[in-house]
Parts: structure tokens; C-alpha cells; sequence
């Protein structure tokens, strides 16, 4: 005989005990109880409720499932996010510290500019821009282009290919294909300059960094405080 803890009631069975539990005592269950109903309850061939474990394994699923598709449709594509999850708001301010910041050398249309500084960050440029993506010397758009996509607020590395390495590359071309937006990209092409003052050189509108060794959070951090942010039309 098995006695019901809960009121005077005696049971010839365990089955019968719980199915009384679940009938007459639902709301009074300790957690024990509660689960050995519900256990007992699924385990029915009646077709009854999912077993305790199992549902919570379904929802948990479920809810990965949905942050997975956040992430990828709210917070990716081409303009949004970063290399990497979306980027912050602002970069980091350690290393937005380190950026050296030139006079604008102006913004106007013109066909056959010339820049007194290499690489420019800023001046007169060509009717028609470049888009985002990762040049070599075969394909680079002109700098001319490039400066018109520096107003609309893209973010632009300068690479020496003499010393480029293959991950930073990697990197690059990740940015190159994250960013491609008219006014949010990100552009990788060869220096202009013979002999570079370092091997990459991170430039936004107005805004320089230097780097000898390839580093893709500098890069990221520097992309999050101005991409997006020109002075043409600002859409961060």
C-alpha cells in the first residue's frame, strides 16, 4: 500500500498514487512530486504531455535558434555589424586616442585633383566614388574616387603589399565584403606611396592611423568611431 502524503488516502500501486497526485493535489506539489507526476504523466500511452526534460531541451533550442537569426538578419548584411558581431557604437577610446586628426583640404567636384599629402584623408575629388571591397594594384579605383567615398563617410586602409601578410589580408577582405554600403564602406587598396611611413595606414575623413604590424581590433575600434560618419550624409 502506498499513502498519500497530502491527505488519509491509500493506493495499491505507485501508478495509482501518482495519477492521484496529478488529480487531486496539482496544486500543492512539492518539486519532487510535481516531477514525478509529470514524469509519470509523459510516460503514459495515452498520448500525454512532453516529459519535462525533453520540453525544456525543445525551448532552449528554440531560443538559440532565435538569437541565432537576430544576430544574422537584424545585425548583419552589408551595413550593419562589424567584422565579426555588429560594432559598437564607438570605438575604443584607447585607441581613437592614438588617431591624428588633418585639416580638411576641402570637398569640392572637380576631374583631375592633386593631393599634397599621401595618402589623403581628405579634398577634392571625382564626381563618382568607389565602392567597398579589398584592390590590389590591378584593380584600385583612382584616388580621386577613393576621397569622394572618404565624404561619404567609408573607412579606407592603405597597404603596402611589400609587407601585407596573408591574415591581414583575410581581414580586409572581410571588412571589404561586410562594408559596401554608399555611404557606410570599407575600402583596402595598395599605398600610393613610394616609400610608406608604416604598412598599413587606417584613414576615415580627415582621420589617420598608423600601423606597422596588422591589428583587426584597431581596425575594428577605428571602424566603429567613423564609419558611417562623413561629412557628405552621416547615417551612424
Amino acid at each position: 500500500m502506498v499513502d498519500c502524503d497530502y491527505c488519509d488516502a491509500s493506493f495499491d500501486s505507485e501508478d495509482a498514487y501518482l495519477e492521484h497526485l496529478g488529480a487531486a493535489h496539482e496544486g500543492e506539489l512539492g518539486s519532487i512530486d510535481r516531477r514525478r507526476v509529470d514524469e509519470h504523466s509523459g510516460g503514459s500511452d495515452d498520448g500525454g504531455s512532453i516529459p519535462t526534460g525533453p520540453a525544456i531541451l525543445v525551448g532552449v533550442i528554440g531560443f538559440s535558434l532565435a538569437i541565432v537569426v537576430y544576430v544574422v538578419v537584424f545585425m548583419g548584411g552589408s551595413g550593419g555589424g562589424g567584422g565579426g558581431p555588429g560594432l559598437p557604437d564607438q570605438g575604443d577610446q584607447a585607441v581613437i586616442s592614438e588617431v591624428t586628426t588633418h585639416n580638411s583640404a576641402g570637398r569640392d567636384h572637380v576631374s583631375n585633383p592633386n593631393y599634397e599629402r599621401l595618402p589623403p584623408t581628405s579634398g577634392p575629388h571625382s564626381p563618382s566614388w568607389a565602392t567597398g571591397g579589398f584592390y590590389t594594384a590591378d584593380d584600385a579605383p583612382p584616388l580621386s574616387e577613393i576621397v569622394h567615398s572618404l565624404e561619404h563617410g567609408a573607412v579606407v586602409v592603405y597597404y603596402d603589399p611589400a609587407g601585407v601578410s596573408s591574415e591581414a589580408r583575410q581581414s580586409m577582405q572581410q571588412f571589404g565584403n561586410r562594408y559596401t554600403d554608399d555611404f557606410m564602406s570599407f575600402i583596402a587598396v595598395p599605398t600610393p606611396v613610394e616609400d610608406p611611413e608604416a604598412t598599413y595606414v587606417v584613414t576615415a575623413w580627415t582621420k589617420q592611423l598608423t600601423m606597422d604590424t596588422y591589428d583587426e581590433e584597431t581596425v575594428r575600434q577605428f571602424t566603429a568611431e567613423y564609419l558611417g560618419r562623413g561629412p557628405e550624409n552621416q547615417v551612424r
